[in-house]
């Protein structure tokens, strides 16, 4: 191959390994498959994470971390219980921050 052939491989070669790729799946992907209609104690519970809705996943996910071995539990967001430890969580965090 003559320089000029090279080049413009390389150049080629170049410009597209810059490029995305589209996603091949365009299905929502949300982080909690089941969903557990358990309460949980206020006492036991590390880290409650409430993640909104958006592009990826179209509902509220609310994530419970327990204390004592890790577990992570999905909880529903739409049960009474859950919404009143949600209201508790926040506005224990608010109490906290001057």
């Amino acid at each position: 191959m003559n320089q000029r052939a090279v080049l413009i491989f390389c150049l080629i070669f170049l410009t597209l390994s810059g490029t995305q790729g589209i996603p091949l799946s365009r299905t929502p992907r949300c982080t909690c498959i089941k969903i557990s209609e358990l309460s949980v104690n206020l006492r036991s519970l590390e880290k409650l994470e409430v993640i909104p809705a958006s592009h990826f996943c179209p509902r509220v996910e609310i994530i419970a971390t327990m204390k004592k071995n890790g577990e992570k539990t999905c909880l529903n967001p739409e049960s009474k219980t859950i919404k009143n430890l949600v209201k508790a969580i926040s506005k224990e965090r608010s109490k906290r921050s001057p």
